[in-house]
């Protein structure tokens, strides 16, 4: 399958790139770097230089694609104007649907947020592990674009032939930024109740990419996609009492630590099983293990697969 990925040079995207094209499908792979001129190296993907954030640019970027991964987007609220973000992220989503529609794409693979949930706007989870049946309040601005992200998705597969499946992932993580973003969180574990000690390592969140991509799910689909453990390390009943107190329902759960923000719907419906975890990066003090230092020095600024 012809698989356009957007956003293919940063954490996510690079990642879904190599993981798509070990399934064997053909990648383009589009970003705002420029390109280098010069003969692509094996196993890399076609680069194209474009941004989805101008409609023009988009179409022409995602012409000729059976399915779309929309990664491109300022990934947080906290460095550039609100209005930046909102139009840059937002203008994305539309932009690339609409050129999927026109294209003829099958598969449109979304990628939002955990922050859709509103846990990071205040929202108190009336159970945890939270998941997708959970309402959800979103409040800021990069929150919102992610929640109206969604809502395009839903509304082109309602009008075309266009299937669209929209991830949630939680704080993602890889070899570049698990000791300085996690191993705060294993040597101080009830701090993080924000978005309930939940993370995704890249890896895992690429191979849910590419069961999104390959899946015959109808319509619009959201999941949340998240590892089987918490970030803490804790019996998650502990951390919630600890945290949230004794009003906040706990559900049952297939390990003790896991995580407060289910990949369960994501693992019944696209067969998601997550099989990473922050232990096969940190020690216990949250210290990057030796081997994945090694990993990081051969890496490019940026995770691969391959």
């Amino acid at each position: 399958m012809r698989v356009v990925v957007t956003g293919a040079r940063g954490k996510v995207g690079s990642a879904a790139a190599d993981a798509l094209m070990r399934a064997g499908h053909e990648v383009v792979a589009v970003d705002l770097g420029p390109p280098e001129y010069e003969r692509g190296l094996p196993g890399e993907p076609h680069y194209l230089r474009a941004d989805v954030a101008d409609p023009g640019q988009a179409f022409a970027a995602i012409h000729g694609a059976e399915a779309v991964v929309h990664g491109a987007a300022i990934p947080d609220g906290f460095h550039d104007p609100p209005h930046t973000v909102f139009a840059n992220n937002l203008m994305g989503v539309f932009n690339t649907l609409e050129a999927a529609v026109a294209a003829g794409a099958r598969r449109y693979v979304n990628i939002s947020s955990e922050t859709v949930s509103g846990l990071y706007d205040g929202v108190r989870p009336r159970y945890v592990p939270f998941d997708e049946e959970h309402e959800g309040r979103p409040l800021g601005t990069y929150q919102i674009a992610k929640h109206m992200g969604e809502q395009l998705a839903a509304a082109a597969a309602a009008r075309s032939t266009l299937r669209c499946v929209s991830l949630r992932p939680s704080w993602v993580q890889w070899e570049g930024n698990y000791e300085r973003s996690l191993g705060p969180v294993v040597r101080e574990p009830f701090g993080l109740a924000q978005n309930l000690w939940s993370y995704v390592d890249v890896y895992d969140l690429a191979d849910a990419i590419v069961l999104a991509v390959e899946c015959d799910l109808p319509g619009h689909e959201a999941f949340y996609v998240t590892a089987a453990d918490n970030a803490a390390g804790v019996p998650l009943a502990d951390l919630v009492r600890a945290t949230l107190g004794d009003d906040v329902e706990l559900r049952p759960t297939d390990r003790p630590d896991a995580s407060g923000i289910s990949p369960a719907r994501a693992g019944r419906l696209l067969g998601f099983r997550p099989s990473r975890s922050w232990r096969d990066y940190l020690d216990g003090d949250g210290r990057l293990l030796p081997a994945a230092a090694g990993r990081l020095a051969e890496l490019p600024g940026r995770p691969r697969i391959g």
